[in-house]
């Protein structure tokens, strides 16, 4: 058993979030996070605590030590503790429409997935469902393809291999109505086989070929490149959330849908982070008055323009 700890320093204020996944694959038990993932077939624990403000503590616990380097490094990723929205914050923190928002909350990020493919997968089985049905729908998924560790009680998400090992009658008795089970099992066999590959750097040539798969459109893939990529400047503009919101906002009318045209046009000039502008609108109309934006005393690096957000 190899152990490997890494200590980072966040580039911008972060806060550990005290709690799993609705899937039931990241657990959240004595001021931990625990998730298991797989490197190259090798399973590894990574282990994320917080104990203090400017340091976040990475333990990884596996058979080889370039294993555990990379399941931490998949980690800092699914976390985004290593983001630095500086820029972000400095440039949109007087928006009229998500400034407050910012400066209420200063720590939210892009909740992300270690492995592109499972970004995919949860996508694929949220289309235009209750978001709770799609939640135990994942939760059967992992129980039943799911891949485990013998030491712990952990579970991890089938990969792209195992799901296109996979019958879609068996997805479909998880649930997963026909049409989008038939998809995910043949967005698998593309990934598995390697004619789409999610962490090429060309993310819109893999794109183009999930979308000529039937039952996968622009927020299916959206939602890949936003929670699997860690592509900031897509957002999924077809959700029904932006819809409602965007639709209340141009019309008033509590009952207005807009287009996906309109939900992008909204957040054009948020440009290149209008999915985190994104996730901030959505902040600003669940916010209700409450206490005063947090002041962070976190120390910043020079900033060569003489400003600091």
């Amino acid at each position: 058993m190899t152990v490997l700890a890494v200590d980072v320093r966040p580039r911008w204020p972060f806060r550990l979030a005290p709690h799993g996944g609705p899937d039931g694959v990241a657990r959240w038990s004595a001021g931990a996070l625990r998730r298991l993932v797989h490197v190259e077939g090798r399973p590894v624990v990574v282990e994320v605590r917080q104990p203090a403000r400017e340091r976040v503590s990475f333990v990884a616990r596996g058979s080889e030590r370039d294993a555990c380097a990379l399941g931490i490094e998949r980690m800092r990723f699914a976390t985004g503790v290593d983001d630095d929205l500086e820029p972000f914050h400095r440039r949109f923190r007087f928006d009229p429409l998500i400034g407050r928002a910012l400066r209420a909350d200063p720590f939210l990020r892009i909740r992300r997935r270690p492995e592109p493919f499972e970004a995919l997968a949860w996508a694929v089985t949220e289309q235009l469902i209750e978001v709770q049905r799609a939640f135990a729908i994942q939760r059967r998924i992992v129980a039943r393809l799911g891949r485990r560790c013998p030491r712990t009680h952990l579970r991890d998400v089938p990969d792209a291999a195992r799901v296109a090992g996979a019958a879609p009658a068996l997805l479909e008795s998880c649930d997963l109505a026909a049409g989008r089970a038939r998809a995910l099992v043949r967005a698998a066999r593309e990934v598995a086989t390697g004619r789409v590959d999610l962490r090429a750097a060309d993310h819109e040539r893999g794109w183009r070929r999930l979308l000529a798969i039937p039952e996968i459109g622009p927020w299916t893939v959206e939602m890949l490149a936003l929670h699997g990529q860690g592509r900031m400047d897509q957002v999924p503009a077809g959700d029904l959330g932006y819809l409602k919101l965007v639709g209340r906002r141009r019309t008033g009318s509590p009952f207005a849908r807009a287009s996906e045209d309109e939900v992008r046009e909204l957040l054009a000039p948020y440009a290149p982070w209008a999915g985190l502008a994104g996730a901030y609108l959505s902040a600003a109309r669940r916010r209700r008055p409450g206490p005063p934006p947090v002041a962070l005393s976190m120390p910043r690096a020079p900033d060569p323009a003489g400003t600091r957000w």
